[in-house]
C-alpha cells in the first residue's frame, strides 16, 4: 500500500503534502546561472557520478525526459548496490520529478525557481533537491550484507551519509555551474 500511495499519487508542482511515515531531506542554495542553463544541466544525470564520494557510475537508458531509467552503482565500506531509478516528470525549466523503482520506496524532485541576482552577477536561481523515502521499505534481501550486520545498522549509519552527500552534490553543481568554487551556504533541512 505504502509503494502504491508514495509512488503513484498525482504530481501537482510545488503543492505535495509530505508523505506519512517518510524521512524527507532538502538541501537548498543559490547558483549564479539561469534557471534554463542550470535546467539542461541537472538533465545530465549521468555526470552525477563525479559528484558523488560513493556513486561509482551512472547508466542511462533514455534521452533523460520521463520514463528515462537510470542505473546507480553506489559503494561505501563493504557493501555495493546498484539502485534503479526513472524520471516520473519534467517541468522545464522549473523541475525535475523522479523515483527509484526497486528495493526501497523513495521519490523527489530537483527544483529550480529564479531569484534576485547580486550585484554584479547577470543571473541567480535556487535549486533545491528534495528527497523523500521510506528506510523501512528496505529489505536485508535486498543487499548482499556481511555476516552479522544488520539492515537496521546499515539504514543508521547511511542515513547521515545521504544527509552528507546531499550537500556534496548541491556545492559541487553550484562549482560546475558556475565554473570555479566559491563558497556558498546549503540549507539543509531533514525531516
Amino acid at each position: 500500500m505504502f509503494r502504491q500511495h508514495l509512488c503513484d499519487r498525482p504530481k501537482v508542482y510545488g503543492v505535495n503534502p509530505p508523505l506519512p511515515d517518510v524521512d524527507e531531506l532538502e538541501a537548498r542554495t543559490v547558483i549564479h546561472a539561469s534557471p534554463e542553463e542550470l535546467y539542461e544541466f541537472l538533465l545530465d544525470f549521468p555526470g552525477y557520478a563525479r559528484y558523488s564520494e560513493y556513486i561509482d557510475r551512472v547508466r542511462q537508458d533514455g534521452e533523460g525526459g520521463p520514463g528515462t531509467g537510470y542505473a546507480l552503482q553506489f559503494s561505501w565500506w563493504k557493501l555495493t548496490y546498484t539502485a534503479r531509478s526513472e524520471v516520473t516528470g519534467v517541468d522545464p525549466p522549473e523541475r525535475i520529478d523522479w523515483r527509484i523503482v526497486k528495493d526501497i520506496d523513495a521519490e523527489g524532485y530537483w527544483g529550480i525557481t529564479p531569484t534576485d541576482a547580486p550585484d554584479g552577477v547577470e543571473a541567480a536561481t535556487e535549486v533545491v533537491l528534495h528527497i523523500e523515502y521510506d528506510p523501512d521499505s528496505a529489505s536485508a534481501g535486498t543487499i548482499d550484507l556481511p555476516r552479522l550486520v544488520s539492515m537496521g545498522w546499515v539504514i543508521e549509519k547511511v542515513k547521515p551519509l545521504v544527509r552528507k552527500e546531499a550537500t556534496r552534490i548541491v556545492r559541487r553543481v553550484v562549482d560546475d555551474m558556475e565554473g570555479r568554487h566559491r563558497d556558498v551556504d546549503v540549507e539543509i533541512r531533514t525531516d
